[in-house]
């Protein structure tokens, strides 16, 4: 591992303490109250679950460019990546919309499109794990790789499409963002940071992906191979 990569576990660390603590100094919310702080790993880790899967979509489409396993290993790492924050952003989002909504889940179009995305990225490292040659899993996971981006959009665009209980965009949107200066600067200290804890997970399941591929790619012994002929110490054969 170089210098920058075993430093990096550490920034993220820094900047994550940084960010958690910008988010408890910030204002609270005129009407949730402190229950808006939420936000400050909700929207972080919506972000993600979007990026990894951006990253699967990207290297699946380098894979059948390129051919090659890093790219194969890229998908997958992120894709479980994206999985990780996709699930931890549906668990607060129910946390976030019990006292707010009245129930841990409704149908809205937001989470409804969310849990679908999650299920599907389920099913893309469901394939890698049922598909043991792998030429035939780096391609079939490329084709699917591909295939279920669609939902990222649709998951993203769903509060503008349908009728939804989430508000409308309001930082990425048209104009100045609708949300307080303070809070913004919080939002997006936390937004760096938890890239940064990103970035340290999928490179360490690379690295877990290169060292699995390579045992993988080692003959190991033959089943004969630990198997000597005995010693036969001190007798002789009879004429």
């Amino acid at each position: 591992m170089t210098l920058f990569g075993r430093r990096l576990p550490i920034v993220a660390a820094v900047l994550l303490a940084v960010g958690l603590a910008a988010g408890l100094a910030a204002p609270p919310d005129r009407i949730q109250g402190n229950l808006q702080r939420l936000m400050y790993v909700h929207v972080p880790a919506a972000w993600l679950a979007y990026l990894g899967f951006v990253i699967t979509f990207g290297a699946s489409v380098a894979w059948w460019w390129r051919r090659k396993p890093g790219h194969d290993r890229l998908a997958a790492a992120a894709a479980e990546v994206g999985v990780f924050f996709t699930g931890l952003a549906i668990v607060l989002g129910s946390v976030w919309g019990k006292p707010v909504w009245g129930v841990w889940w409704t149908w809205d179009p937001r989470l409804v499109t969310t849990a679908l995305m999650f299920f599907v990225y389920l099913g893309y490292l469901a394939l890698r794990r049922a598909t043991l040659d792998p030429q035939v899993r780096a391609r079939r996971a490329a084709v699917f790789g591909v295939v279920a981006f669609v939902q990222v959009p649709i998951v993203h665009m769903s509060v503008l499409w349908w009728r939804s209980l989430h508000q409308p965009p309001t930082v990425l949107r048209p104009g100045d963002p609708t949300i307080d200066h303070s809070m913004l600067a919080a939002l997006l200290m936390n937004l760096l940071a938890f890239t940064v804890v990103f970035t340290v997970f999928l490179r360490a399941r690379m690295r877990l992906a290169a060292a699995h591929d390579e045992a993988d790619a080692t003959p190991g012994p033959l089943a004969g191979d630990a198997v000597s002929a005995p010693r036969l110490e001190g007798v002789t054969r009879d004429g």
